[in-house]
Formats: C-alpha cells, structure tokens, sequence
C-alpha cells in the first residue's frame, strides 16, 4: 500500500504503525515471515541491535503483539471492542519485556523494558504505547475500517473521525459498496 504523509503518526508512535502494518491483509503480504526477517524489521527500526537472536518462538509472540494492537486500533475506529485475549497479550509481552518506571536526573520519567533481546524490543513498542496514552495520541492511530485492508494510519482529522486509510482507495470502495447496495434495496425485484 502506498503511505501518505499525513497516515504518519507523530514521533516513536510511527514506530508502532509500522509494526503493525508489516501484514498487508488485502494482500497477504507478510514482512514478518520468518525470524530472520523479524531481526530485520527490529534492526531497521531501532528497537534491536544487530546482535539480536531470533527464534520461531519470538516471531509467533511478535506477530501476536502486532494482531492484537491492530484489534485495538480497529476498536479505536469504532470497531466492536478487542477480545480479552488481545490485553492479555499485551500483559504478556509487557511481563516479559519487564517494563519498569525510571526516572531521569531532569525530573522526567518514563518506562523502558528491563529485558534484551526480542522481549525487550517488543516491550519497547508497548512503552511507547504508553507514551501515547499519557499524551493523548494513542486513540488517533486507528486500523482501516475497511475489512480487506485494515491498514494502521494515524487520524490527523480535527474531529477524529478519519475512517479509511484513503479516501481514494478504501473510502471510495466503502462510498460505492453503500451505493450498490442502495441501489439494489431501491430496484424491484
């Protein structure tokens, strides 16, 4: 899918689009495919040094941290809310990365993962969803509401009511689905 400047999200907040749109869902295409590709994707994004190890086991709980926050952000664009499951894995990886408060000399605080490897840089992710709680910017990053694509995308509308990834893609397909079908109940049969 091709990435507008405005579905960005602010600051390490994009990190967490990213992740979650390594699976493009109206095609399949999945950048996480094996655990040597998860090394990568951590690397390029500058949660993991290039050290890290990989193993089947971290790709299977990494690609369950990015479905469940894409059930989240599905909610946050007014989809039914996620399963118990989803929180519970985000427990899960937040128990694993063991993500602790710290404080720094200038008064500020924040939460980092104690944890290396996979774990720590999977808790990264978390903790900067919690920055994004605390700021306010976590409910703006929202999953196409379109169920072919579901598309991470920060919504960057005044009112908060951005829906689609695009407007030109998924907006126009749902516009048109809404015309079809009330076109058809209109037609007698």
């Amino acid at each position: 899918m091709v990435m507008r400047k405005r579905q960005q999200a602010p600051g390490e907040l994009e990190r967490v689009r990213q992740f979650v749109n390594t699976l493009e869902v109206d095609t399949g295409d999945e950048t996480l495919d094996g655990p040597s590709q998860l090394r990568d994707w951590l690397v390029e994004s500058g949660l993991a040094s290039r050290q890290i190890k990989v193993t089947r086991a971290d790709l299977e709980r990494a690609i369950a941290l990015r479905e469940a926050l894409r059930a989240i952000l599905l909610a946050h664009n007014g989809g039914r809310a996620p399963r118990a499951r989803a929180y519970r894995t985000l427990d899960e990886v937040a128990r694993r990365a063991s993500l602790e408060l710290r404080f720094d000399r200038h008064g500020g605080a924040s939460v980092q993962p104690a944890a290396g490897g996979v774990d720590g840089a999977l808790g990264r992710l978390l903790a900067i969803v919690h920055g994004a709680i605390a700021e306010g910017s976590w409910a703006r990053l929202k999953a196409c509401r379109d169920p072919s694509c579901e598309w991470a995308f920060y919504d960057n509308t005044k009112n908060r009511s951005g829906a689609w990834c695009t407007m030109d893609v998924c907006g126009n397909r749902a516009k048109a689905r809404t015309y079809r079908e009330r076109h058809t109940a209109s037609v007698p049969q």
